[in-house]
């Protein structure tokens, strides 16, 4: 450790990279709140067991990226690798399920063990977004087309494309599993071995492969579509109705699963070519059994979750820090005074900077490093006057303005 360095997987998020992301957080936070979502915090770590049971006790992110440890009191710990998980478990914790529906937004910090790539890496972030308590096809057009929305306000909408599938319902789906089994039993010999190990435990997982073998073998696999009851059916037909009265384009993905029993009936990812192999920036679905999979009462939810640093990565510049106003004491008696002026400015509503130290040269060349719009310069005579110069950066024009008229002057600045 005698070269210090971020730990893999990790990185400092400097001001640039942060003004991106909270484009991404601040305009995700300003949309749900139109739709009628609350935004909540849950802890970065939670029980490990939590995890285990909302994600399987044999699926990848369990078994291989999770990040767990034994606390001081014995207790197996996980820093989350997901939002839902902790979500269900403080609605369950905090008895919400008399207060039905209900939306929430949260955003912050996930944990993954995985190989760091473009856009993802050990630590990421995410924008979460889960209505809790409506078991009809509106609730999932609702956070489609909130999804859709944000997208379309990042200004990422013509570089996504949504797909879409259905689960179907619990008699749909273990229809299609059997089938899906039986088809894939024949082909023991050209799977995967992470396939093959998904055989038994979570089949549908295997139709997401990215390996070109289990890709051959998946080509000619039965389809979920085929295996839907009527009432699956009928869902899956409001919810595309639905978008299309929304204007939101979609294709279907029939190979576009989730793995666990408790998914049901909707599917669907933003998917993108412009960041390489891993193509989603937002993911989602319904998972109307997962909560009383964790425990709680039988609670239909729907939701999608969103990667901050890959939307990042796709968004416009945003516009940079406010240029400031440099305020320029001349002279151990103007000190005082700019002191008292900066924190003035600052509490009318400016940005304003004051140089710590030098000659009126060289804090105006500070001024003009921290790229300030004007720079309000202060010495003896304007002491005596009253009154400071203000130099307009841009065009080197000065004017002498009242102290008590500065606000008003500096008004064309903001």
């Amino acid at each position: 450790m005698s070269d210090l360095q971020p730990v893999r997987g990790t990185h400092d998020i400097l001001p640039e990279d942060h003004r991106r992301h909270r484009q991404v957080t601040e305009t995700a936070r300003q949309i749900t709140a139109r739709y009628g979502y609350e935004e909540i915090s849950t802890p970065v770590f939670e029980f490990s067991e939590v995890f285990k049971r909302t994600l399987g006790e044999t699926s990848d992110i369990v078994t291989k990226e999770m990040f767990s440890f034994e606390d001081r009191g014995g207790e197996q710990l996980t820093l989350r690798p997901e939002v839902t998980a902790g979500v269900a478990r403080a609605f369950i914790s905090g008895g919400l399920a008399q207060h039905l529906p209900l939306k929430f937004f949260c955003q912050g910090p996930m944990f993954r063990y995985e190989r760091p790539q473009k856009g993802r890496q050990r630590q990421f972030h995410q924008i979460d977004v889960e209505l809790l308590g409506v078991d009809g096809p509106l609730a999932d057009i609702e956070i489609i087309s909130l999804a859709a929305h944000i997208l379309d306000a990042l200004g990422v909408a013509d570089k996504v494309t949504l797909e879409l599938n259905t689960l179907g319902d619990t008699e749909s789906r273990q229809s299609y599993r059997t089938k899906l089994v039986g088809y894939l039993e024949g082909f023991k010999d050209k799977l995967s071995e992470d396939s093959l190990a998904r055989l038994d435990r979570n089949p549908l997982r295997i139709l997401d492969s990215k390996d070109q073998g289990d890709r051959a073998v998946i080509a000619d696999a039965p389809l979920l579509e085929d295996h839907m009851n009527d009432a699956s059916k009928a869902f899956f037909e409001d919810v595309q109705k639905g978008l299309k009265t929304a204007g939101i384009e979609y294709k279907i993905n029939p190979t576009l699963v989730r793995g666990l029993d408790y998914y049901c009936h909707t599917a669907f990812e933003f998917t993108t070519e412009t960041l390489g192999a891993q193509g989603a920036v937002l993911a989602g679905g319904r998972y109307d059994g997962l909560i009383e999979a964790m425990g709680g009462p039988p609670t239909p939810g729907t939701g999608w979750a969103a990667g901050v640093e890959r939307l990042a990565l796709m968004i416009a510049e945003p516009p940079g820090p406010a240029r400031p106003v440099a305020v320029v004491p001349i002279g151990q008696a103007a000190e005082a005074e700019a002191l008292s002026l900066v924190q003035r400015l600052r509490r009318a509503g400016f940005t304003a900077d004051l140089g710590f130290s030098g000659n009126l040269k060289k804090r105006l060349k500070g001024a003009n490093k921290a790229n300030a719009v004007a720079a309000v310069i202060i010495g003896e005579d304007e002491l005596a006057k009253g009154a400071a110069t203000v130099r307009d950066m841009e065009t080197g024009e000065q004017t002498e303005v009242k102290l008590s008229a500065l606000e008003d002057h500096l008004a064309r600045y903001r």
